[in-house]
């Protein structure tokens, strides 16, 4: 390893997971130079999970969800102000006090935030949330607490769903709309968003689908009441959620030349960014939800992962790669992987369900709502998810990692596949799939030695 990248000054901004993960590796990689972590929130590094999760249940309070440190990263703390500007020509990272922090290697992990409501007069509604920090986990399970007639939850994927499930745990009166067909079709395509819908109003919420909100109402005071639905019917409520999706905070980069836009900051497989004309910068690299990152195999799609897990993987492999040279440097390969408990039921996911043109249920059935259901694309096993079945996922993570057929041979599989008739995945957008690989990977173990296949 070359002495002098092991010295310097590196710059982190972005001081949740994914920087706090890389902080710590790039110790434990032999870094002794200056380190320097900037976070627009004031609080030191927490695990945002639980804020859906045990928080709004009154489990934890939320500011005891503070993410364990595996050791002192020795960091310079810039907590509670934001990175307002980059200029990479002097490797400087501007602040929004005005200050200017120079580096010689950056790594930005800024993250994402909540998509707010897009009308402002009508977001500022008291009563009105949205869930992404600490402060928001907070005021929403203290009105959650406080017994509210009914909670409006817009928008029903994973966040949405996680926050109808508290409610209805805290024997709440809950309304979800959703646009789509069902709720998680956006994550999970057409098959299993008919399970989530089933359980939503098996355990008594209100599912409205295939309906937008169009106004938030209030009563003149300040505070809200309901709102209208595109289909004319109106909900009487004293809480609602906007579950909207995530923004990436990518705007702070709007000067700097960077490939850096609503998708994310694209970057290669080794987490190094690329400029606006896809030259692969050296001295910027990219980690955790704000990134985009291609991936062998999904057809070197460029992925943007909003997952705990991708975001500690990617952080671990841009830490070593900002203090190793070349030869080497490694590529962050590890399959996606996410999990959500909602409604009674652990769902689990390993590889890309989205990145699927057909699915088959291996084990299990939807009536018993205890299953798994494997994913496949143009051939190959690209995705499983398991409900209440996840001591499977690791077979067919071997699966996935070997480019295995699709539909799979008998394995882990209760029945023959054969009898199976696969099913369209119905992801919303095929059209995001953009382009097709020229090669393969396949078979790449630990150490990341790959074979590289052909395709027929």
């Amino acid at each position: 390893m070359a002495a002098d990248l092991r010295e310097g000054r590196i710059v982190i901004v972005g001081a949740s997971l994914a920087g706090l993960r890389a902080a710590e590796a790039l110790r434990e990689e032999g870094f002794t130079g200056s380190l320097t972590m900037v976070g627009d929130e004031p609080h030191p590094p927490y695990d945002r999970p639980p804020l859906s999760k045990q928080v709004l249940l009154g489990q934890v309070p939320a500011d005891s969800t503070a993410l364990p440190m595996r050791r002192d990263p020795d960091a310079d703390w810039r907590l509670g102000v934001r990175a307002t500007g980059l200029d990479p020509l002097k490797k400087r990272v501007v602040l929004a006090d005005g200050e200017s922090l120079p580096f010689d290697r950056l790594l930005i992990a800024t993250g994402t935030r909540a998509r707010p409501w897009p009308k402002a007069e009508e977001a500022a509604l008291d009563g009105v949330f949205t869930l992404r920090t600490r402060e928001d986990a907070a005021g929403l399970a203290e009105r959650l607490a406080a017994g509210p007639r009914r909670v409006l939850v817009i928008g029903g994927g994973f966040t949405g769903s996680e926050i109808a499930s508290a409610c209805r745990e805290r024997g709440l009166d809950v309304t979800v709309t959703e646009r789509g067909p069902a709720p998680l079709v956006g994550a999970l395509g057409g098959t299993l968003s008919k399970l989530a819908a089933a359980m939503q109003r098996n355990n008594g919420v209100d599912l409205r689908c295939g309906v937008t909100v169009t106004a938030l109402r209030g009563d003149g005071n300040g505070r809200f009441t309901g709102a209208d639905l595109s289909d004319g019917s109106r909900v009487e409520a004293d809480v609602c959620v906007a579950a909207l999706g995530a923004v990436r905070n990518v705007e702070w980069l709007a000067d700097s030349g960077l490939a850096a836009g609503p998708r994310g900051i694209a970057c290669d497989a080794g987490c190094r960014a690329f400029d606006m004309y896809g030259i692969v910068t050296d001295d910027v690299f990219v980690a955790g939800d704000v990134s985009r990152f291609p991936h062998p195999l999904f057809g070197y799609q460029m992925l943007s992962l909003e997952h705990w897990g991708n975001a500690v993987a990617q952080a671990e492999v841009a830490a070593h790669n900002m203090v190793n040279p070349g030869p080497l440097r490694r590529p962050h390969l590890a399959l996606p992987t996410f999990w959500s408990a909602q409604f009674g039921l652990n769902i689990k996911s390993v590889g890309v369900p989205t990145f699927s043109d057909h699915v088959v249920i291996a084990q299990g059935t939807l009536e018993e709502r205890r299953l798994a259901m494997v994913y496949g694309y143009q051939g190959r096993v690209t995705a499983a998810v398991t409900v209440d079945m996840a001591k499977s996922l690791d077979y067919y993570t071997h699966l996935i990692e070997t480019a295995a057929p699709f539909p799979p041979a008998p394995g882990a599989s209760d029945r023959p596949l054969a009898a199976e008739i696969p099913l369209p995945s119905d992801v919303p957008d095929p059209k995001a799939l953009s382009h097709g690989p020229t090669v393969a990977l396949t078979g790449h173990l630990p150490d990341r030695r790959l074979t590289v296949v052909q395709p027929t």
